[in-house]
């Protein structure tokens, strides 16, 4: 991502004027650097473990990001974004609008075991794909708006119930919301603590995979 140059002041010739010296300084005043771009707001409960501010990674960073590059910057989705590289989605992601509910690398560690994992990553391809596929949502929605909506349909041909109690919001019966509303180019992204989609749980509870 670029970011604004500053522009340097002109030297004034030594034959100026200590007036013309001022006033040229004031002009070059008015060639400070425009505002940035505004800020990205996300939310939830992860968001504080998630890059912030001016760190690499950061949300206003990654909103001028394809989405798979942006997806490579954020710490705790290392094995969602694998699972879409080797799958072969991620060209689907370049599609006008997508939007992802991202599991995190802790959902996967409690969905599934050691050799379940291995065997969708390097072998079960189609059903790696289904998967990923209850995952997406075609266009670009806020978190707010797809509470609103009260359901949202998934690449997979499932309708999944979005429903909102206080500061949480959740997909199905299963997955929250726990950092929302990350940007990239023609992407939401927004984090939840649960793996969707009926493939069942193999994992054996203790939430530790290597990935």
């Amino acid at each position: 991502m670029s970011y604004p140059r500053t522009s340097r002041p002109r030297r004034a010739g030594a034959i100026l004027a200590a007036a013309l010296l001022l006033a040229t300084t004031a002009c070059t005043d008015q060639s400070a650097p425009a505002p940035a771009a505004g800020t990205v707001s996300v939310t939830g409960p992860l968001c504080a473990a998630l890059p912030t501010g001016t760190e690499p990674g950061n949300p206003t960073a990654l909103a001028d990001l394809p989405v798979d590059q942006a997806l490579t910057w954020m710490p705790t989705l290392t094995t969602f974004e694998a699972a879409l590289r080797t799958s072969g989605l991620l060209t689907d992601l370049h599609q006008d609008g997508i939007t992802l509910l991202a599991p995190t690398d802790d959902a996967f560690a409690k969905k599934f075991s050691d050799d379940t994992w291995d065997t969708l990553m390097t072998r079960d391809h189609d059903k790696l794909r289904t998967l990923l596929k209850a995952h997406l949502i075609a266009g670009t929605h806020s978190l707010d708006e797809l509470a609103a909506a009260g359901t949202a349909t998934t690449l997979d041909g499932v309708t999944l119930t979005v429903t909102r109690t206080g500061d949480t919001t959740r997909f199905g019966d299963t997955a929250d919301a726990v950092c929302a509303d990350y940007l990239a180019t023609g992407a939401r992204i927004h984090l939840v603590n649960a793996v969707l989609g009926p493939l069942p749980t193999t994992a054996d509870g203790s939430g530790h995979r290597a990935h």
